[in-house]
């Protein structure tokens, strides 16, 4: 797909493919499931190196940076996870899924 939305997942992906010739070891997180309001559709990816440094986006608000935590250690340990974010969560509104949201995020290290 070419519009809007697929331009900066491409680059997210470019910028994985750049950091892993880099020789980082890095992790992927996509977007694998939206229901009702979400902020990025299914399919969005951030990239992640083990320092936490970061480019693209799943969701936006905390919800980046608890991603960005998970992921270092999903880079450490080796093993996938599977995130879940939404508004039945107690921490909703912290996280930034005030809009009525949940997404699920795969987060897998790939270098």
């Amino acid at each position: 797909m070419i519009g809007n939305e697929a331009l900066p997942d491409l680059d997210v992906l470019k910028t994985a493919e750049l950091w892993a010739a880099e020789g980082r070891s890095i992790a992927l997180a996509t977007v694998v499931e939206t229901w009702g309001s979400a902020p990025r559709p299914t399919g969005s990816h951030l990239v992640i190196d083990a320092d936490g440094n970061f480019e693209g986006s799943v969701s936006g608000g905390c919800v980046e940076g608890a991603v960005v935590t998970e992921a270092v250690d999903v880079i450490e340990a080796g093993h996938p996870r599977v995130l879940e974010f939404g508004v039945a969560d107690e921490t909703a509104w912290r996280v930034g899924l005030s809009c009525g949201g949940r997404i699920r995020v795969y987060v897998e290290k790939v270098a």
